[in-house]
């Protein structure tokens, strides 16, 4: 069922994408590379509704209003003004008697949401499910390419979303939400600090390849590997769902605080020991990737309530001994992802693609090459920590709200991890057949477990 939609007013963004917002634009050109947002709803949430909140939702981010368009031989992108064109919301409904409701938004993701990309040629550069199930319960999704969007973009845009819907059904009982419009961005490196811009952000990002190529050579870290070569235009992502309840977040936090280390930690060393023992690598050092968010630092700060993304990968070399406990491996690893936060790696990281990245997919083969061969960032942990988003939007009751991202070319496995509404949701993705789907479900186990025994 469709209603009347009004298409919001033009954009004030007309400009070129930012060298990193064109990567990730190239890579969602050869394979999707999508962000995904999922919450529960429950009570009446009628299609109407949705539909005038992701108008408002629209008319209050630039980005949302925008298509992209390219030369002929696809590069010099560049955002464009876009009218007319309302964000698509599409209806899934599980017939009564089908018991798959509670898990059919893996489904749809696993199927549609992962696997297609937002039409970024016509735009607008969103996309929402509705998905009705049960008693008036309904999962709600939201999915932005990477190239302006990341974990808490769409998590933010999922609360704003209910939030607007719920002056239209409610009139004005919104959960406190204030009349806004986000402001029209010059993209995430036009606003790094004074130091990692013209050529002392040059000089910053030499010096920290050289040194991490120097980390390379004298430890000789393992990094997850494919099981098979999949072509670059043939890679999907797929998704494995785990979780933990409220009494297991509680007790995994006072076990990481009495071990002197981070929750995120600890996360990592699971991952990364699971995949160096499913590799049988023995003793060595392993790679894992933490995306950090850079909001908090940029001139003039960015706000967790807009849209853009704004996070970059620091890699943490750790040593990995089999058979041991794991809290040495995550006190090193969170240790590392502190320091490198300090010295501004990730504002480097970000810097990074203005001297290495394609221009375009055409001219994008011999860096994905390296990527392919000897880039160092295979396996990753993206954790958000708290997230704070609300149990209540007017009428309704919320619960289970997440994260999701695709892969492209970028990783073979990764976990996307959030704390909301009391547990922690550990959203596992890897790129089918290079990690086949048993060998998957093994690291996603075998990290869960290792994060349940470690406070058991």
């Amino acid at each position: 069922m469709t209603h009347a939609r009004t298409p919001a007013a033009a954009t004030t963004v007309d400009r070129p994408l930012t060298a990193m917002e064109r990567w990730y634009w190239i890579c969602d050109q050869i394979s999707p590379l999508n962000v995904i947002g999922h919450v529960r709803v429950r009570g009446r949430l009628p299609e109407e509704v949705l539909g005038q909140g992701l108008d408002a939702l629209q008319a209050r981010h630039p980005l949302l209003r925008v298509a992209i368009r390219a030369e002929r031989d696809g590069s010099a992108p560049r955002f464009t003004p876009l009218t007319g064109r309302p964000i698509p919301l599409r209806t899934v409904t599980v017939q009564d008697g089908d018991t798959s409701g509670g898990t059919r938004w893996r489904y749809e993701l696993n199927e549609h949401e992962l696997i297609e990309p937002v039409d970024w040629a016509s735009g607008p550069l969103a996309r929402a499910v509705a998905i009705s199930w049960g008693a008036d319960v309904h999962d709600l999704v939201v999915t932005v390419p990477h190239c302006i969007a990341d974990g808490t973009t769409v998590l933010t845009l999922l609360r704003q979303w209910l939030q607007l819907a719920a002056r239209f059904e409610y009139g004005g009982n919104d959960g406190g939400t204030a009349p806004w419009t986000a402001p029209a961005r010059p993209g995430p490196e036009g606003m790094l600090p004074a130091p990692h811009r013209g050529l002392r952000g040059a000089a910053r990002v030499a010096g920290q390849l050289l040194a991490d190529q120097a980390a390379a050579r004298r430890l000789s870290p393992s990094r997850l590997e494919p099981s098979s070569r999949v072509p670059f235009p043939q890679r999907t992502t797929r998704l494995i769902h785990h979780e933990l309840d409220g009494p297991d977040v509680a007790a995994l936090a006072e076990a990481c605080k009495r071990e002197r280390t981070t929750v995120h930690g600890l996360l990592a060393a699971a991952m990364a020991a699971a995949v160096a023992d499913d590799a049988d690598t023995g003793e060595g050092h392993v790679t894992i990737g933490s995306p950090i968010t850079f909001r908090d630092a940029l001139d003039p700060p960015v706000t967790e309530d807009e849209v853009g993304t704004y996070v970059a990968t620091v890699p943490s070399v750790v040593a990995h001994h089999p058979g041991r406990a794991l809290w040495p491996m995550a006190r090193a690893i969170s240790q590392d992802v502190a320091r490198r936060r300090g010295r501004g790696e990730h504002l480097s990281a970000a810097a990074t693609l203005r001297f290495a990245g394609p221009k375009s997919v055409a001219r994008s083969g011999r860096f994905l090459r390296f990527m392919e061969d000897k880039g160092p960032i295979t396996l990753c942990l993206s954790n958000l920590g708290r997230f704070d988003f609300p149990d209540r939007i007017g009428p309704w009751q919320l619960s289970d709200a997440e994260f999701v991202t695709g892969l492209s070319v970028n990783a073979y496995f990764v976990a996307t991890v959030n704390t909301s509404h009391g547990r922690m949701a550990l959203n596992f993705t890897h790129v089918n057949q290079a990690v086949p789907r048993d060998r998957a479900e093994r690291l996603a186990d075998a990290t869960r477990e290792a994060v349940l025994a470690s406070f058991a």
